[in-house]
């Protein structure tokens, strides 16, 4: 018998707006017959939450970093990197998430199936919508540490609110919310060598070029343009 019941409307307030989601019971297996490619849903204890239409600057802000990490994992051959959606299932009876960014290093590449990757991705980046902020702050936050994500950036670029929290696993396997430097960089344990300047996060059009070749020197840039030319 299916379990499978009608959506229902479900009214929440996040920083004094009102926003809908839609949420559904199903199982797992009745949540994969039903999601496509063009749904952005996730599955979280039989219940299924129907992702709003992410908005401009929200998908700005993943486009740049989807870039400047995608040409640095690249260039350094380091691994895989996604956007959403993707579907990534923690552990094997636990959550399924779609991230709006995610890395997977090349010597865990066995977690990868032709469907989705099962286990914990090395770096997993939510942007924060308006009615995402308590799931990326609390939900996820606690199943990516529990499914041993060794780094969660949380990104609000929303106009009011500008705040970004960086956490990596400690030996103990918890998260450390890691600060931005004083000359305002953090910078990533997962991927060597791969820092951000906090600034570039609250610009309207970021320019990923311009950012990369900063990370890596204009030199080193230059030099991959041409060997991916060739």
């Amino acid at each position: 018998m299916s379990t499978t019941e009608p959506p229902v409307k479900i009214p929440v307030v996040e920083n004094e707006a009102q926003f809908v989601l839609t949420r559904r019971r199903m199982s797992y297996e009745e949540y994969l017959a039903w999601a496509d490619e063009d749904k952005h849903a996730e599955w979280v204890n039989g219940e299924v939450t129907v992702e709003m239409p992410p908005k401009h600057l929200h998908q700005l802000l993943v486009g740049f970093l989807y870039h400047i990490i995608d040409l640095y994992v690249r260039i350094l051959e380091l691994g895989q990197v996604w956007d959403a959606p993707f579907e990534v299932k923690l552990w094997h009876d636990g959550p399924s998430r779609e991230p709006d960014l995610l890395f997977l290093a090349k010597e865990h590449l066995d977690r990868l199936t032709p469907e989705r990757i099962v286990g914990a991705p090395d770096l997993i980046v939510e942007i924060v919508s308006d009615d995402s902020a308590h799931r990326d702050r609390v939900d996820k936050l606690d199943e990516y540490e529990t499914a041993g994500v060794a780094e969660y950036w949380i990104i609000d670029n929303r106009p009011s609110q500008h705040r970004a929290w960086f956490y990596q696993l400690d030996e103990q396997k918890h998260y450390q919310l890691i600060p931005v430097g004083a000359d305002g960089i953090y910078r990533s344990r997962v991927l060597p060598g791969l820092w951000l300047r906090e600034t570039w996060l609250w610009q309207e059009q970021p320019n990923e070029l311009t950012a990369l070749a900063e990370i890596i020197g204009p030199e080193r840039f230059a030099e991959a343009l041409r060997q991916a030319l060739k």
